[in-house]
Parts: structure tokens; sequence; C-alpha cells
């Protein structure tokens, strides 16, 4: 379980341009991390267009912005398109982000149970360390939350 104060683990995906994005890229600047179940489902899309509402606000607080889900390079694309989505998504077949942050987790959905993605945001401060942990976000309000708190 990672703990605030904690090295954020590294980690190199695929963008929806299919450019690796490596997380210490962003040394220097606080970064929202956020672990989405899957694109184009009602509560991601919701959560996805409040952090491009609120984009401008995160840029002029020289935040970076990253969405993370096991959706491939192509629904990514989709998604950004349909959204006009003008942050980063990187796309985690492998789940390799996914279980080093812990959000690959056991799911209750209509009576079945199985592994998914549990929303998270991680804020990640300049010298590439856990600053905040956010179990179970609400889509609608995650990123107004966030921006307020920074």
């Amino acid at each position: 379980m990672l703990q605030i104060g904690q090295k954020a683990p590294d980690f190199t995906l695929p963008n929806k341009d299919g450019k690796t994005v490596s997380l210490s890229d962003f040394l220097g600047k606080k970064v929202v991390l956020y672990f989405y179940p899957k694109d184009n489902t009602p509560g991601c899309s919701r959560q996805a267009c409040a952090f491009a509402s609120l984009y401008d606000g995160f840029k002029a607080k020289n935040i970076q912005v990253i969405g993370v889900s096991k959706d491939s390079i192509a629904s990514h694309v989709k998604f950004a398109e349909k959204y006009n989505l003008p942050f980063i998504l990187l796309s985690d077949t492998e789940l390799q982000a996914i279980k080093a942050y812990g959000v690959w987790q056991e799911k209750k959905m209509c009576g079945k149970v199985g592994m998914g993605v549990v929303r998270t945001t991680f804020i990640i401060d300049e010298e590439g360390n856990i600053a905040k942990i956010m179990n179970k976000v609400k889509p609608d309000t995650n990123a107004e939350e966030i921006l307020a708190e920074l």
C-alpha cells in the first residue's frame, strides 16, 4: 500500500499519440495522476470532462494532469477527441502503473465480483513524492476539489 511521503512509483506508458511518457518526465512540477476504470463510461466521462473544464486552472498553477486506464491507445484517441480532452491520457494495458499504485482491486458490480480499476487520484509533488491519495473519488467533484486544494 502506497503512503503519503513516499516516492511515487515511476512508470513509462504510451500516450494517445503512441509516444512514451514517464512520470519522471515531470520532476519539478506537481502532477495530478488519476486512475479511472474505462473510457466512454458515464462516470469516467464526467470525471475527464471536469478535469478538461478546469484544465486552464491547473496549467496556470504549473500542474500536469495525467489520466491512466487500461484502455487501448485507439480507445484513448476516440475518448480524447469526443470530449476535447487537453491533458495526457496513458494506456496501461499491461497494468504496470495500475498495479504499482495498488488500484487494481476486487470490485462488485451487479452482484458479480471481479478485478478492476478503483477510481483513485494521487497528487505527486515536484520531487516525485506522493503528497496526497484520494480513494474512491467522486467523478463530478474530484477535479474541483484538487484545484481548490492546490
